[in-house]
């Protein structure tokens, strides 16, 4: 299942991804600490810089538009 993220840095905007539960295991594994991570993305590879990586975050719930989507 492609769990929806959002990574911020130092200097620069946060960057929205769609990885595998498995991608995102291996990311928590790894903020906090320094050096290069790539993650693979549904669209495509990031290669991060674990040293500005300040957050990331989780979505847990899917994003949903339109009408009628009460309860």
């Amino acid at each position: 299942m492609a769990q929806r993220i959002s990574i911020g840095f130092h200097a620069s905007p946060p960057v929205a991804l769609r990885v595998s539960d498995e991608e995102l295991a291996k990311l928590q594994d790894v903020v906090g600490t320094e050096g290069w991570h790539t993650v693979a993305a549904e669209d495509g590879t990031v290669k991060l810089n674990l040293n500005h990586v300040l957050w990331f975050k989780v979505d847990k719930e899917e994003q949903r538009v339109g009408f009628g989507l009460g309860s």
